[in-house]
Order: C-alpha cells, then structure tokens, then sequence
C-alpha cells in the first residue's frame, strides 16, 4: 500500500511547531456540494481577511481529473500566463482575536479518495487536532425569504444537538468531506458537520447569506471570531436583487410562494420531517427541480458583482 503521506509536502519550520498542537480545524472543499458557492466564499474570505501560514499542499496532480475540471491559463496577446492549478492546502490562521486554527480547503479530490482521508487522518493525528468542523451547501427546495437552514451532523452531540432545522433519511451522493467525517468518527477523532440548506433555484449563484451562516456555526463550535462583514454587505446587494426579480416575476413569485408555505407548514411540525424529501420520503425528481430553476433562471443568474437581470 502506498504511504498516504506520499501525497503531502509540509512546511518543515511549521510542520512540528509546538504552536500548532492541539488546534481546532475547519475543512470544506470545492465540488458537488457547493451550492451557492459557499465554501469558496469561505475559504476566499478566510485567506483574505485573515493571516494565513501553509502549513502542507497536496499533490493535486495525482488527484485531480484535469480533462474533467480544467484549470484556468491567461493569454495576454502573445503569451501564456497565470496559469491557475488546482490546490488542496492546509494552513494555520488566527482568527481576529489572534488564535489560531487550521484550515484545510480546496478542489474536491477526483482520485484516491480513501488515499487522501489517510493521509488527512495522518496529519489530523500529527497535529493532535482537537476538533474538525467542516461545512458544505445543498439545493434544497425552501425559499430565500425564511432563515438559512442547516442540518448538523457528527460525534459532538454537544455540538450539534438543537440546531438542525431537519433531519432527513436520504441516500445521496457520496462527496469527500462526508467521507473524512465518517472516517475521523471511526478513528475517534472529533468531528462535527454543518450542511446549510440553499434555495435550489439560486444553487448555480453566489449566495453570501449561507456563507456568513456557515461562519456563524464554524465560529460557534470552534469559539472564534470569523470574518463575515463583507459576505453580509454582499449578502444585502444580492438581496436586492432576489426581491427585484421576484417582483419583476409573476411565476418566481408564485414559486418562491409556493415553497414558503410548505416551509411553514412542516416548520409547524413536530416531527421536523426534511424539505428535502416529499410525503413518500422520496427526493424531488430532476424534472421538478430543474422547472424551478429554469424559472427562477429566467431572468439570469445572480452574482453580488451584477446588476439586477444581469
């Protein structure tokens, strides 16, 4: 079997620094499950706001499909340049009361999957984290105008207990974070998940106001304080724009009325059953989702540098 470790370059004056004993991790990761492109903001935010040390890079060239997720390259009149290779780091930043804490972000790995949660185990056990929370976003059918939804997961009940909005029962597809989470579970570690639930109509937008939700439960199970300003200053432009094509829309409206009355409806519930699911317990089929979408869509995707319908 190949050294999991293999995959991994460290920094050597970091690597086995005293300091970065006993730290708290946070983890997310580009891919499927990125709805709202939430951990890019994230990690975007964190890298930029924050000082950042790395403190190890994987080798993304034995793990990513470069056909199937190609990267960027400029070309500047008469050459090449910027090429943008696809990374997977993790890195020690202070929050903004100066404590530290790991970060370990990037593209999802195609290839050795199970490979990579060794090698991230390995590290994790080096390290001694203390805690991994990680968060990803799903398309979930539920309206833009109620509170961002979140479903908890993990082995810290303490962490988790009386804050997920729903519990589903669903098999879904696989992705890396769920993965590592299951196999730190089963190697004792202690770790913790916060799935935040986008509306599934502007899944393909950035959606800043679940990323600022994300930060808020990260910061609370790790006790730091994250960055969030500038994602709630964007999170208010894109708000306007929301609200001026809903109101530019008669079946958007009707759409996103339609789903707040189904949220409220099994928010009255006691048995707190999932949005994600329909009365069957079966998942919303790709012909109803992607109705809504189109719909929505129609007046073209949202990003926080746009103008409204643009």
């Amino acid at each position: 079997m190949l050294d999991p470790l293999s995959l991994v370059s460290t920094n050597p004056e970091l690597i086995d620094a005293d300091e970065l004993r006993g730290l708290d991790m946070i983890m997310g990761f580009t891919g499927v499950a990125e709805a709202g492109h939430v951990v890019s903001q994230i990690r975007s935010e964190l890298l930029d706001q924050l000082d950042a040390d790395r403190v190890a890079r994987f080798d993304t060239d034995q793990l990513v499909d470069y056909r199937g997720n190609r990267p960027r390259i400029a070309f500047a009149g008469d050459h090449f340049g910027d090429y943008q290779a696809p990374e997977i780091d993790l890195y020690r930043l202070r929050d903004g009361l100066g404590r530290p804490f790991l970060l370990l972000t990037g593209v999802e790995p195609d290839y050795q999957w199970e490979r990579f949660c060794r090698a991230v185990l390995r590290l994790v056990e080096r390290l001694d984290v203390r805690l991994v929370a990680w968060t990803q976003s799903l398309p979930l059918p539920v309206p833009h105008t109620r509170p961002i939804g979140v479903t908890a997961h993990g082995n810290r009940r303490d962490l988790i207990e009386g804050i997920t909005t729903w519990q589903p029962t669903a098999e879904l597809q696989a992705a890396i974070a769920p993965l590592l989470e299951l196999r730190l579970a089963e190697a004792g570690r202690d770790v913790v998940g916060y799935s935040m639930h986008v509306p599934h109509y502007l899944a393909d937008s950035v959606y800043p106001q679940a990323a600022v939700a994300a930060l808020e439960y990260l910061g609370a199970a790790m006790s730091l304080v994250l960055p969030t300003d500038r994602l709630r200053e964007a999170g208010r432009d894109v708000g306007v724009q929301i609200a001026e094509q809903v109101r530019d829309s008669a079946e958007v409206a009707r759409i996103v009325g339609k789903l707040e009355q189904r949220y409220d409806e099994h928010a009255e519930t006691t048995s707190r059953r999932s949005l994600l699911t329909k009365e069957n317990d079966q998942l919303p089929d790709a012909d109803e989702i992607s109705a809504a979408v189109e719909a929505f869509l129609a007046a073209q995707p949202l990003h926080p540098e746009d103008g409204p319908g643009t």
